[in-house]
């Protein structure tokens, strides 16, 4: 080991603790009140005592930790170390006949002194380094409550102790009785989570942190939305699992996004099933561009499949996943393909050459008021017909499982995009035959994030300092995760035995009034800084949606998150009519696409 100026100073400190040690031993032994002879007796000793001790320290490492670091192990070395020299000094004062007289007393005295010095004063430097008393020592740090008094607390304890990032920490905060009263790491457990907001006003706090990575998202939703109401920050750690793979460290705070809030508990994926659907296979999505798609193919790309068909119309968004599975993914093989879903041709090309076994369709038009008017023939064609085309392709070329991604806006329809997904999955029922192919729908609702949805465009809007427009103050919708979708899915994709249309969870519907107001309270900004302006409801737009149409049941799956929907039965000649339809190659108006739609989809009422 190397002497440093450092480790020197250690060396000297541990001496002079020996020999404060040894002289407070016969000090304490004769009450305070040495007498001569034993004085001369103690300091005759030092001689032979020290030395030996610091041979004893040094062969026992204890100048290889860092005392900023210093911990249980640390002081088992100490305690050790004492231990065998407490052995060995009567050993070498009798081999060596010293004849000074040391009180047995004192051979005790000696090693308890030295072990609480020694750990005493390596605990205090590290308590020191550590910021116990950060709000003395760093007066302009920022103090902060944290939610949670777990593993997570403590590790961020522990991270903020040695690099407080402008932080120190005041209070916790834990439902656990057990834990209310107590300390962690010398600081107190104030209350349960609920009174987050009572005790911030108290201690003089404007930021939370929430260190609750495995609470479920409703408490860590709760808790939020108590803080922003009372104006204070609310600030969270990293994942579990981040944390566990190295990626971030504890102390990573950062302010907490929608994503923390409106997210759900992680998804439970039967893997083993999965891996037969999807590993070693040839796997093809349409839309592998856009937020569901894009997502899938990650998801899929997990499950090692022997080939990914990615086929997208968009060029910029096909060369983005070209650009990203790779790198994430290596040693798979990526076959991009630029193609739109409505040409038979190519669709049906790209399917002999490649040969895929299972088809996620998630290509569609999805915006609902441009789908709305005039371009209500193209979301027919794109939605509707693209679907046919995609599925009688997979059909033709033996394709074992077609997943088509369906939506919410499909129950009881009142636009052209709802109207054409609900045909599309009747499209999809229609081509069910007892052996071949089998076709799947999904339906979900709103996926955070994703192209189109109405959280980029409020926080675009908060970025420029508002106003927030919202259509109507009671228009409410599902929302969940680009991940969570994608994985159930492919959950609904493996359990499928064709022609069901699966329903996912989507939890409790959203008010899209209080998603802005708490989007604005997470900015730091109040209603009267940000204000919300009702703009109306937007072509073919209702306040409320459903996820199962009046005429519909649904029947459980093994599977908590997805349920199957009982819908009613599509038409025997729904695919030869559909056929005249789109062979005409004729533009259809808007009035007569809502007409066509009315008569195929009679649940579908146009708003105008």
């Amino acid at each position: 080991m190397n002497l440093n100026s450092r480790t020197v100073a250690i060396i000297l400190h541990d001496i002079l603790v020996a020999i404060f040690a040894w002289l407070a031993a016969y000090w304490l032994r004769f009450n305070l009140t040495m007498p001569p002879e034993y004085q001369a007796a103690a300091l005759s000793t030092l001689a032979w005592v020290v030395p030996l001790q610091a041979v004893v320290f040094w062969r026992f490492g204890l100048y290889r930790g860092i005392w900023r670091f210093a911990s249980l192990p640390d002081l088992k070395r100490i305690v050790l170390a004492v231990g065998l020299a407490a052995l060995l000094v009567p050993l070498v004062l009798v081999l060596f006949r010293v004849s000074a007289v040391v009180p047995r007393s004192v051979l005790i005295l000696d090693p308890l002194l030295l072990v609480i010095l020694m750990g005493g004063s390596r605990l205090a430097y590290r308590a020191w380094k550590e910021h116990r008393l950060a709000s003395v020592l760093h007066p302009d740090s920022k103090p902060v409550l944290v939610a949670g008094a777990g593993s997570a607390a403590d590790f961020l304890l522990r991270e903020l102790a040695r690099n407080p990032a402008g932080f120190h920490v005041v209070g916790l905060l834990d439902d656990s009785r057990d834990k209310q009263g107590r300390l962690v790491q010398g600081i107190p457990v104030l209350g349960p989570l609920d009174d987050a907001a009572a005790v911030a006003k108290k201690m003089e706090v404007d930021d939370v942190v929430l260190a609750l990575p495995s609470a479920a998202h409703e408490v860590r939703k709760r808790i939020t939305q108590a803080c922003a109401e009372a104006g204070l920050n609310v600030l969270t750690i990293p994942s579990l699992e981040d944390l566990v793979a190295g990626k971030v460290s504890v102390s990573s705070l950062r302010r907490i996004e929608l994503d923390d809030l409106l997210g759900r508990d992680p998804v439970q994926l039967d893997d083993s099933g999965l891996h037969q659907l999807l590993t070693g296979q040839v796997v093809m999505v349409t839309g592998a561009g856009g937020s569901i798609g894009s997502e899938l193919c990650r998801q899929i790309a997990r499950f090692e499949p022997e080939r990914l068909v990615l086929f997208e119309q968009s060029e910029l968004a096909l060369y983005a996943m070209e650009q990203e599975l790779p790198q994430r993914f290596p040693g798979m093989q990526i076959v991009p393909v630029i193609g739109d879903v409505k040409n038979a041709a190519w669709v049906n090309r790209v399917m002999a050459e490649q040969w895929p076994a299972v088809v996620f369709h998630a290509a569609a038009y999805k915006h609902v008021p441009l789908m709305e008017n005039d371009n209500a023939w193209e979301a027919v064609r794109n939605n509707v017909l693209g679907t046919q085309v995609v599925a009688a392709a997979a059909q033709a070329h033996g394709v074992i499982k077609f997943v088509m991604i369906s939506t919410d806006k499909a129950v009881n329809p009142t636009n052209v995009m709802g109207a054409t997904k609900r045909l599309a999955e009747m499209a999809c029922q229609a081509m069910q035959q007892p052996t071949g192919t089998r076709f799947v729908s999904v339906r979900f609702g709103n996926v955070l994030g994703s192209s189109g949805s109405v959280i980029p465009k409020f926080q675009k809007q908060i970025e420029a300092g508002g106003p927030v427009t919202v259509t109507h103050p009671e228009i409410t919708r599902y929302f969940m995760s680009i991940p969570e979708a994608a994985q159930l899915v492919l959950q609904a994709g493996l359990m499928g035995e064709g022609g069901e249309i699966f329903v996912l969870d989507m939890g409790e519907p959203v008010k899209i009034a209080e998603l802005a107001r708490l989007m604005i309270r997470l900015s730091g900004a109040d209603e009267d800084r940000i204000r919300i302006e009702y703009s109306g409801l937007r072509p073919g737009e209702k306040l409320y949606e459903e996820l199962l149409a009046d005429d519909e049941s649904t029947l459980p799956t093994p599977h908590p998150k997805l349920r199957v929907a009982k819908a009613r039965v599509a038409m025997d000649t729904l695919a030869k009519e559909l056929d005249e339809w789109f062979g005409s190659e004729r533009f259809q108006t808007e009035a007569a696409v809502k007409q066509a739609l009315t008569r195929w989809v009679p649940e579908y009422s146009p708003q105008n």
